[in-house]
């Protein structure tokens, strides 16, 4: 199992309401990833507080936060090797215009905030995020 690691991946409230879930499950299958776990669901601002609490200190977080609880998202455990990184590589930037093409937010995304995916920064976070998320 070597470098074989979990991340987290949220396609977010734009990308739902556009029906862009199986297209973007579809990027992650044929990059290697296997979906471990998934569900659709629908979170309050203050469950997306907690979540996005590493950036409370930012001018965005308040936007943030509303954005995510604004409408269902799917949330996945992505396993793979290096999952982290790849699949950073795979989101793209997290501003759609500076994303490099055939990235998923280059594909999909609508603005800076409407990016279609988040996806966890460090397997320390990912760890975190998959906890938050999918709690045994």
């Amino acid at each position: 199992m070597n470098n074989v690691e979990q991340t987290l991946s949220i396609i977010k409230p734009d990308a739902v309401e556009r029906n862009l879930t199986e297209e973007i499950k579809s990027i992650f299958i044929k990059n290697n990833f296997t979906i471990r776990d998934i569900k659709k669901i629908h979170i309050t601002k203050d469950e997306a507080s907690e979540f996005y609490k590493v950036h409370q200190s930012k001018p965005f977080y308040n936007d943030l936060c509303t954005y995510l609880s604004s409408g269902p998202i799917v949330v996945m455990i992505l396993e793979g090797k290096n999952a982290v990184v790849l699949n950073r590589k795979l989101m793209g930037a997290t501003n759609p215009k500076e994303a490099e093409d055939n990235t998923i937010r280059k594909l999909y995304g609508i603005s800076i905030d409407k990016n279609s995916v988040h996806g966890s920064d460090s397997i320390q976070n990912a760890k975190k995020e998959i906890n938050f998320f999918f709690k045994d």
